[in-house]
């Protein structure tokens, strides 16, 4: 008797598979509001067995953040996300180019019509990476930041409408982008708050932040898969993301 789960999975590791998930340490680039992640030895070889000790926010390295993360209420952490909606078809808008001629660069609905004449409408229940090669300034701390001589972070994003338009008429589930923030650093600095991410948890769905490897997954027809540990009651975590390839 065929097992079909069984050919599916051989089916699977016969594809390209392509990690969108940072290393992190100590010294990786972080939220100008959080220390920097510690790591201590507790038990090393001399003592039977090598066993360590990790301190790093939930938001930290290519992370999730759940819908707790920023609206208040009976909203859902970490763990209450369902396994099925971890995995989603995954779409890339590439606007790489645009954002290394402008850092403040800001992805419109525009934007995303120009991709659909090209590649077709984004389907229902996808999950939509912005591209912007972000990903590459990795591990300087100072090119992520990327300040200007005020201390103005310059960074691409998100604008509302966008998401509005993706959530609202595409009806995607998830998003997900390179930098630090779902918000362009400009319309973080105008508007005195993180209006598009938001409005992003606040369709009780997740996003992933600073993704990488973007550049080797194509505009459509990969599959993403957003691996976390099951923390009770985290707003957010280090996540392993990675794209199976068709």
């Amino acid at each position: 008797m065929n097992n079909k789960l069984i050919e599916a999975v051989n089916l699977l590791k016969e594809k390209e598979w392509v990690d969108l998930t940072h290393a992190f340490g100590p010294d990786s680039p972080h939220f100008s509001a959080f220390d920097p992640a510690a790591f201590e030895t507790l038990f090393d070889h001399d003592d039977g067995f090598f066993a360590q000790q990790f301190t790093f926010p939930g938001q930290y390295g290519t992370h999730i953040d759940a819908p707790i993360h920023f609206v208040p209420g009976d909203k859902r952490y970490v763990h209450e996300l369902e396994l099925q909606e971890l995995v989603l078809p995954l779409v890339v808008i590439d606007k790489s180019k645009e954002a290394d001629e402008d850092s403040d660069f800001t992805l419109y609905p525009d934007d995303i019509l120009e991709f659909e004449k090209e590649h077709g409408e984004i389907e229902p229940g996808s999950f939509v990476a912005l591209r912007t090669d972000w990903s590459k300034r990795w591990p300087d701390q100072d090119t992520f930041d990327n300040q200007d001589e005020k201390g103005n972070s310059h960074a691409p994003g998100w604008s509302v409408e966008a998401l509005q338009f993706l959530f609202e008429q595409r009806n995607i589930k998830a998003i997900g982008h390179e930098t630090f923030d779902t918000d362009a650093a400009v319309d973080i600095q105008k508007n005195g708050a993180l209006v598009a991410e938001y409005y992003v948890l606040d369709q009780d769905t997740f996003q992933v932040e600073v993704m990488t490897n973007l550049d080797k997954v194509p505009a459509k027809g990969a599959v993403i898969f957003n691996i976390v540990p099951k923390v009770k009651g985290a707003t957010g975590f280090p996540v392993r993301s990675f794209a199976i390839l068709p």
